[in-house]
């Protein structure tokens, strides 16, 4: 249950990236969409036209991407208030102003405001070429046993010509006087006839939209209060403390809550919340009615883990450096004597890539190749001789006597660490950070998910008790990437290694701090005065080596008056019999 803010932006759902469970999403055909009082008027009582409008864009693209779409729009009331504000006031004596009485009664509110909202519903979305109709129900009308077929033939009637149908409640000739204190009958506001419509009508999602970004367990202004990104009744029904209800509309959260469990569906006020809910993206708090049976140990799972990592950091940072030291040494060991065993992992990778059809370059980053284990031994070993980082004091400066300023290194933290396909990365990963008294996260990606694991296994399991194998922490999936990004009280710092959208995405996630990167250029140069035997061995080091590499040269540039020259020649034959040649453009600087 979340913000129904709204914007534009097209439904295009990623399974890749989909939250698992949401997964559903890329099944749904026919959505019911509840809008809220508190949505579509402002602080003031007034409409919100820039959200009605953002909503109907919304509206517009699932409706033209064939989704079936069924809008229940609360708001009635509220315009016609607004309505008899302005005439009653236009009518009132100097004596009237003086003593302004301004309750009017709902009914007679509904009544006058219910055709001004349809016809700005009509305006805007004709604006956009949609076709929208108006359904008043009341409670008393589903009690025909002959109501639910007949209103079932016009709605699929409606839906298959592409009209949007938008329900609201007959307030104006409702039986009952309190209905909002009246939850006996089949529906008692426009939440329990959303979810009332949802089952009537078949659909496959009931989308609630509110003023606030979901579910809380507690008041969302409390700061105590964690959103709750899937209800599960038997966990969250008795420690749920609902806040007081809004100022406007009938319902409130606690309303939404019950409509919501009811249906066993879906809710979600961020920008595209409605584009975002069939994106699959973990937005607003989902109710489905198999959530009970789900394991939902992940929000504790992420930050059981980001405590446990800081945990055995602060053990680590104790230690002397050459315990430390000797800790690396013990990786480097271990790594060797489970060589076969990690290509034999790091090679099922390779095959389960490629009979995926992944990319050649990924495929190369992510094979280990013969020697490279004990290339990354022999590594780790230069880092535990490294000079202790820890406690290193760079400068000292007494300012006044028994007052000395000390400038020294210290450990980060706890340092979440995204990263591509490349398994060694994880090595060089750990080792550093355990050098420098770093508690570690690592995700890496799923296609290297074999090689990754029993990296981790070895690594953590030459870490000593007296620091904790949970120094480091293997995430395993993306879902969990969210979670963590929450924690900005036990995480220090971020660093994603990937593309630059990955990098944005990160930044524009998180409060922690993120130590991102721009677009890379991986340029050569071969200045004129160049020795030209010099710069040969270069490209060719810097192109052939290991062209799959991120910071494998890119693009080749030539002062323009090498052109043609005998050097530049041979050293395009051999880039050529590498298949690099087409690497290369002349610069006319």
């Amino acid at each position: 249950m979340g913000r129904g803010g709204i914007g534009g932006g097209a439904v295009a759902v990623d399974m890749e990236t989909v939250d698992s469970t949401r997964a559903f999403v890329r099944d749904v055909k026919r959505i019911v969409i509840k809008v809220g009082t508190a949505v579509v008027t402002g602080q003031n009582g007034r409409l919100a036209m820039g959200r009605l409008g953002a909503l109907c864009e919304q509206i517009k693209q699932l409706n033209f991407q064939g989704y079936e779409v069924i809008l229940v729009t609360s708001g009635a009331v509220g315009v016609g208030r607004q309505r008899l504000q302005y005439r009653k006031l236009i009518h009132s004596s100097f004596a009237d102003l003086q003593n302004p009485q301004m309750q009017f009664d709902g009914k007679a509110c509904a009544a006058v405001g219910q055709s001004g909202l349809m016809a700005i519903y009509d305006t805007l979305f004709s604006q956009l070429d949609v076709t929208s109709s108006q359904l008043l129900v009341t409670d008393r009308d589903f009690k025909d046993p002959n109501f639910g077929d007949q209103l079932r033939e016009t709605v699929f009637s409606l839906l298959d010509l592409k009209v949007v149908p938008l329900f609201n409640e007959n307030d104006a000739i409702s039986t009952r006087r309190q209905s909002h204190e009246d939850p006996s009958g089949l529906f008692w506001d426009n939440d329990s006839l959303a979810a009332l419509l949802a089952a009537e009508l078949k659909a496959d999602l009931l989308i609630i939209l509110s003023d606030v970004e979901g579910l809380y367990s507690g008041p969302p202004s409390d700061p105590q209060s964690k959103i709750i990104q899937t209800y599960i009744n038997e966990k969250h029904g008795k420690l749920i403390n609902f806040g007081a209800k809004s100022s406007v509309g009938r319902g409130g959260l606690e309303a939404k809550v019950a409509a919501a469990a009811n249906a066993a569906s879906k809710s979600g006020f961020a920008t595209d919340s409605i584009i975002k809910v069939l994106k699959g993206e973990k937005i607003g708090t989902l109710f489905h009615n198999a959530a009970n049976s789900w394991e939902f140990s992940k929000e504790a799972t992420a930050r059981e883990m980001a405590v446990a990592a800081r945990d055995c950091s602060r053990r680590l940072q104790k230690l002397p450096s050459e315990d430390r030291k000797k800790i690396l040494l013990d990786i480097a060991d271990a790594l060797e004597a489970n060589e076969n065993l990690i290509m034999s992992e790091n090679e099922a990778d390779v095959e389960a890539a490629q009979d995926s059809g992944y990319e050649k370059s990924l495929v190369a980053r992510m094979r280990l190749k013969p020697g490279k284990i004990t290339n990354l031994a022999r590594s780790i070993r230069a880092i535990a001789d490294m000079e202790d980082p820890i406690s290193h004091t760079l400068k000292r400066t007494e300012v006044a006597k028994d007052l000395v300023f000390e400038k020294t290194y210290c450990p980060l933290g706890v340092l979440l660490i995204i990263f591509e396909s490349r398994p060694d990365a994880l090595v060089q990963i750990a080792s550093l950070a355990i050098r420098s008294g770093n508690g570690l996260l690592l995700k890496g990606g799923k296609e290297a998910m074999r090689s990754n694991a029993i990296l981790h296994k070895i690594i953590t399991g030459a870490i000593p008790d007296v620091v904790g194998k949970k120094l480091i922490g293997l995430v395993n999936s993306k879902d969990e990437i969210a979670d963590l990004l929450m924690l900005d009280d036990v995480i220090d710092l971020v660093i994603p290694r990937g593309s630059k959208n990955l990098v944005s995405q990160i930044k524009a996630s998180t409060k922690i701090p993120v130590l991102g990167h721009a677009d890379g250029i991986c340029h050569v140069y071969i200045d004129k005065s160049a020795d030209m035997e010099m710069a040969k061995r270069i490209v060719m080091d810097a192109k052939v080596d290991y062209p799959a590499a991120c910071n494998a040269m890119e693009t080749l540039l030539v002062h323009k008056d090498l052109n043609k020259s005998e050097g530049l020649d041979d050293l395009l034959v051999e880039l050529e019999k590498e298949g690099g040649s087409n690497l290369w453009r002349t610069c006319r600087t």
